[in-house]
């Protein structure tokens, strides 16, 4: 039994996940008479927004990054634990982490989501997706090695195939990573080489609807399109992906299929919820949509389990508007504020009115002076939008030490044009790596250490 350090008679509120809507219950928490207890696979809160930028190479893993403890460290009532939770039991109101328990009075599961490649599960070897720390450092590997390749490749058409990436999904993610991908290749890095022109690369952003950036108002999505294009980013609506294997990714649009030749395939395109909804339906009963998100009570617990709490991505709240709340970082924190808030007033013998989420809009970045953001009551494009996409970003980043390093980052690489965090880690890091048969990089065996 895994030790809680508190009197039995007060409240306990187990918090299980450190995201965005589990670290804002448990800071919303921090001066009620409750213990809490968070617990999280991570020792650290990831700002997720930001991921595509440690793929790119703008910013390291460690600048949008907090360490949870760290966060919570002045919550006195608050303690941290590091640990997967596999199975609840709604019986005896514990939660199963390892081979030890913990017992809550209020249940807060916010485990997010993870990429889904509907169905074809294969895929991922071939495109990874971005929701966590590895997959960025992974994009970002497969991203320069590709270049590092290219330098070297004397077969014209192999060479164009490395210097091709391909992006399926043109939601803000996809978006944000074509228009970043465009400009290392056209600015960052034209300087950096001598066999290649790496302004020849051709980046592909496909999008099965018909305009990319689909929740955002019509006129800021031919924003999008108009500043990728300028970009030299090759946007192709109403096209569907129908198989990606090895250094070919096959697409349908209408009535025609096509095949691109391309070394490296990012994925930006759709979710699913974490193995933890697939344990609350079997422990609770409870239902999911097609993704696997629970559905929600209006006040954001689980039917007939009103002491149990699911927000963030893993929930789908469809009570304002008859649609799922989107999976976005202002979703998930105002969930996460709302239930400690129930909590809070539960325990006074008060209720609240049911959840309403306040929506202070959408924003997507493009490129250096091109961004959209969809207020509602007002749109903005351009360089007022992409000033406002900055400060934003920065305003929600947890702590001031990654506010201060984010925003020197960002001013450096303004004015240089340099993007210092450019650094080929992971499975193979080694630039003379070559290809297999298969489109991959070869698998090097370490060499032995020399005796010296």
């Amino acid at each position: 039994m895994v030790n809680i350090d508190s009197d039995k008679q007060t409240h306990q509120v187990v918090i299980v996940g450190g995201g965005f809507a589990g670290l804002y219950a448990a800071k919303s928490l921090s001066k009620a008479n409750v213990n809490v207890t968070l617990i999280d696979k991570r020792n650290f809160h990831l700002f997720q927004p930001l991921l595509y930028q440690v793929a790119t190479g703008n910013l390291s893993p460690a600048d949008i990054s907090s360490p949870l403890r760290s966060v919570l460290s002045k919550n006195k009532n608050t303690q941290v634990l590091l640990g997967e939770v596999n199975d609840i039991d709604t019986t005896n109101q514990k939660v199963i982490v390892g081979n030890e328990e913990v017992p809550y009075d209020s249940l807060i599961v916010a485990t997010g989501a993870k990429h889904s490649y509907f169905g074809k599960d294969n895929w991922e070897n071939f495109a990874p997706g971005l929701k966590t720390v590895e997959d960025a450092i992974e994009m970002r590997r497969r991203i320069f090695m590709a270049f590092e390749a290219a330098e070297k490749e004397t077969d014209a058409a192999k060479r164009q195939a490395l210097l091709t990436f391909v992006i399926v999904g043109g939601g803000p993610t996809g978006v944000e990573l074509a228009g970043a991908i465009a400009e290392l290749a056209t600015k960052t890095l034209k300087e950096d080489f001598r066999k290649i022109n790496t302004s020849e690369t051709k980046v592909l952003l496909l999008e099965g609807l018909d305009r990319v950036l689909p929740p955002f108002a019509p006129e800021l999505s031919q924003v999008a399109f108009a500043s990728l294009t300028a970009l030299g980013v090759d946007v192709q609506t109403k096209t569907l992906v129908t198989n990606i294997e090895n250094d070919l990714v096959t697409i349908k649009q209408g009535d025609e299929t096509k095949t691109i030749a391309a070394k490296t395939v990012l994925w930006a395109a759709g979710v699913q919820a974490s193995p933890m909804s697939k344990v609350l339906m079997a422990r609770t009963g409870v239902e999911s949509d097609r993704a696997g998100r629970v559905i929600v009570e209006p006040d954001l617990s689980i039917k007939g389990y009103p002491n149990i709490f699911v927000v963030g991505d893993l929930a789908n709240f469809a009570h304002q508007n008859g649609k799922p709340l989107p999976g976005v970082a202002p979703v998930a924190m105002q969930e996460g504020e709302y239930v400690a808030k129930l909590i809070r007033k539960r325990l006074q013998g008060e209720t609240i009115a049911p959840f309403k989420y306040i929506d202070m809009g959408s924003l997507a970045m493009i490129g250096q002076h091109a961004a959209v953001v969809d207020l509602g009551f007002m749109k903005l494009k351009g360089f007022f939008a992409w000033f406002v996409w900055l400060f934003i970003h920065i305003y929600f980043l947890i702590e001031f030490n990654n506010k201060l390093i984010v925003m020197i980052q960002w001013i450096w690489n303004y004015f240089t044009r340099n993007r210092g965090a450019r650094l080929i880690t992971g499975k193979e890091t080694l630039a003379s790596i070559p290809f297999d048969n298969n489109g991959h990089y070869a698998t090097v065996k370490p060499q032995k250490p020399l005796n010296v």
